[in-house]
């Protein structure tokens, strides 16, 4: 075994892991681990003792992190074989880990530890590469792994990862000491090395071998022929008919539980909906554990082709979301013990509508769009093994094992808890700047995703940036949206529900002033702004509740209006009128929709000047000249009006709506919040 330093073997580990984990055909999003052993210093007595440095539970390769790994006394963990109680009750090793640690801190150790620290290599990797799993799922994976790799990889049997499998990896490498790796049946791949160079190589090497054996073995049509009718429909049709399903199909996934949605029309998922063959093998369900522990057992498949139309789909969908909780109530039912965690929700997770493609769900954005790469993997996976072979999973029962694992539900249990905005999916319009910047940065920070509309495109997706900071668009996007336009309106709501899935929370906050007296307001500054706040929110409204009604989630509307809606002022009757007429949708809207479980409420701000789009577009030099004061001081003028004396900003407005909407006011609709400071003109009677 090489003797290294710590630094040069987390060194070397992190470098290799961020190699292998960048590369999606050697393994996917928080799938596997790697392992590096060398020596350190033992804080308490100076001598130098073997440690494993291994990825802890949940890490992922490509972003591993020091603080990421775990950190355990070799001799302790292989002191673990002299007191192993055998198979049936191997789980208690686990927790016999958190006595081999070394030092403080780093991550606990994962359910694969065994496997990294009794292999007798200085270096071990374990992937899921979609080649690998393609030959561990063949029907025939144990011949064709002698017949690829000649010896030099060994097959070895389904076994539910856990102390024995680490057992049995390492009693194979000692048996045949001219292989560099294993191939794990129904599972993936597990290789090693004397030198961290050395394992990626041989790593590399069996992911590659198994590529070019597929490849170069493979019948033409795995999946095949095409259906007639199940062909992709062309870009612009399908979108339009994924932005039309989607609402539908989130609240087909969200009954037990609120999900966030990603969608996918990847030309592997078009193809493979089109092709005879996907019927039969979706119902197989996946194999590897690290994938249906994200998708589920199987996904829930619209047997429906590509020309049915958007009412034909929708009713047939209830049908089959009916029949998808059926099935896995029974599937929870065969196998489940007095002792076994109670069923998590009969929901899919994945669902496949043909010449559409896949929506994939699950507790935030990322979630969701992981689990929907991780099906792209059991499609490529399906795609390999029956081209060489036939597709052959593991055994139901032994899914559930996993599933409904005493550890699996450990590890969730550990998760914490979700903030008070989580799985909801905000639209908030004029959002680029000013007031709707502080609401949209708000909802983010309370787990909401939000989708940043402007008027401006580029600043839309600025703001949405910085929103989101090294999250992306896991948590917002910008979307251009001409609120006085109903073709933008509903642009933009297609544009949100592809993103996120749905829509839960709509502000209206889009909107502009022009400070003028009556005999001066021109009946183009009547317009205009008759056009962006009334028009706009009526047309922001009408499209996003559609979407609302089809969730069948319920759902929060909430309108920025204004203390001018009720507080009648000098010079500025364009405005005003306007701020009068959003407040009235906000009472209209609440008692129409109130049935769908929607709540309509609204805001009225007042001298909201710092950060104010509004106020830096003109309008506060027109206030300023009314009120005749200099416009630098029309903050301080605005706040000393107040029984408050205090200067209102864009964030108290966004406290507001997160006040509105974040759960406390569940029973509250048609309401106005005055913002404002305090401004007893404009109590509400």
């Amino acid at each position: 075994m090489t003797n290294t330093t710590t630094n040069e073997a987390v060194e070397q580990l992190l470098t290799r892991s961020h190699a292998l984990g960048a590369d999606p055909r050697f393994t996917n999003y928080a799938g596997g681990n790697t392992s590096a052993k060398g020596t350190a210093a033992d804080p308490v007595t100076g001598e130098d003792v073997e440690l494993l440095w291994v990825k802890g539970s949940g890490g992922d390769l490509g972003t591993l992190e020091e603080k990421g790994l775990a950190v355990l006394r070799l001799d302790r963990v292989r002191a673990l074989r002299d007191v192993y109680p055998g198979v049936e009750r191997e789980d208690e090793m686990v927790a016999a880990f958190d006595y081999c640690l070394h030092g403080k801190g780093g991550a606990a150790p994962s359910i694969d530890t065994a496997m990294h620290a009794l292999v007798d290599a200085a270096h071990v990797d374990h992937l899921h590469p979609d080649a690998g799993i393609a030959i561990a799922t063949a029907a025939d994976g144990e011949k064709l792994t002698e017949t690829i790799f000649e010896g030099k990889v060994v097959w070895v049997p389904w076994r539910r990862p856990g102390f024995q499998l680490g057992l049995d990896i390492a009693a194979i490498k000692e048996a045949n000491p001219q292989a560099v790796g294993t191939i794990l049946g129904g599972h993936g791949i597990t290789a090693w090395g004397a030198t961290s160079a050395e394992a990626e190589a041989n790593s590399r090497w069996i992911i590659e071998t198994a590529t070019a054996y597929i490849e170069a073995n493979s019948v033409p049509d795995p999946f095949g022929p095409v259906l007639d009718g199940y062909a992709a429909l062309p870009q612009a049709e399908r979108r339009a008919k994924a932005a039309a399903l989607a609402p539908v199909i989130r609240g087909i996934a969200s009954q037990d539980k609120p999900q966030v949605g990603h969608y996918t029309d990847s030309e592997a998922v078009l193809d493979f909906l089109a092709r005879a063959e996907h019927p039969r093998l979706a119902a197989l369900g996946t194999s590897c554990p690290d994938h249906f522990l994200r998708t589920k057992v199987k996904p829930l498949v619209v047997d429906l082709p590509a020309t049915a139309s958007v009412e034909e789909t929708t009713a047939r969908l209830a049908e089959l979301h009916e029949e998808y909780r059926a099935d896995y109530q029974a599937y929870y039912d065969r196998h489940a013990t007095p002792e076994s965690p109670a069923i998590r929700g009969a929901d899919p997770l994945i669902v496949l509508v043909p010449g559409v493609g896949m929506f994939s769900f699950g507790k935030d954005k990322q979630t969701a769009r992981v689990a929907g790469e991780f099906y792209v993997n059991a499609i490529n996976v399906m795609r390999g093994a029956e081209g060489i072979s036939s597709y052959s999973p593991i055994e139901e029962s032994e899914k559930f094992r996993i599933e409904y694992w005493a550890l699996e539900e450990a590890k969730l249990a550990r998760m914490p808890k979700p903030k008070p905005l989580a799985t909801r999916i905000a639209l908030v319009t004029g959002a680029a700047s000013g007031i709707g910047k502080a609401i949209a940065t708000r909802l983010a920070a309370e787990g909401a995703c939000v989708v940043v509309a402007d008027l401006d495109l580029a600043k839309a997706q600025a703001a949405a940036t910085e929103i989101a900071g090294s999250r992306g668009a896991d948590v917002a996007v910008g979307v251009a949206a001409d609120v006085s336009d109903a073709a933008a309106v509903a642009a933009a709501v297609e544009e949100a529900v592809l993103a996120f899935g749905g829509l839960d929370l709509v502000v209206n906050n889009a909107g502009l002033s022009i400070s003028k007296p009556l005999m001066e307001t021109t009946e183009k500054d009547w317009d205009l702004q008759h056009d962006v706040m009334a028009k706009g929110s009526f047309l922001v409204s009408q499209a996003t509740a559609k979407v609302l009604i089809a969730q069948g989630l319920g759902g929060d509307i909430v309108y920025i209006s204004s203390k001018n809606s009720v507080f009648a002022g000098p010079n500025n009757i364009a405005y005003s009128a306007v701020k009068a007429d959003q407040a009235h949708q906000v009472r209209l809207l609440a008692a129409e929709l109130g049935e769908h479980g929607v709540k309509v409420n609204g805001i009225n701000p007042d001298g909201v000047v710092r950060g104010s789009g509004i106020f830096a577009g003109g309008w506060g030099a027109q206030r300023a000249k009314t009120y005749g004061i200099p416009e630098e001081e029309l903050g301080k003028f605005y706040a000393q009006r107040t029984l408050l004396k205090r200067e209102v900003l864009p964030e108290h407005v966004a406290n507001a709506v997160f006040v509105l909407t974040g759960g406390e006011l569940s029973h509250t609709t048609g309401l106005h919040v005055p913002v404002d400071a305090g401004v007893a003109a404009a109590f509400l009677r």
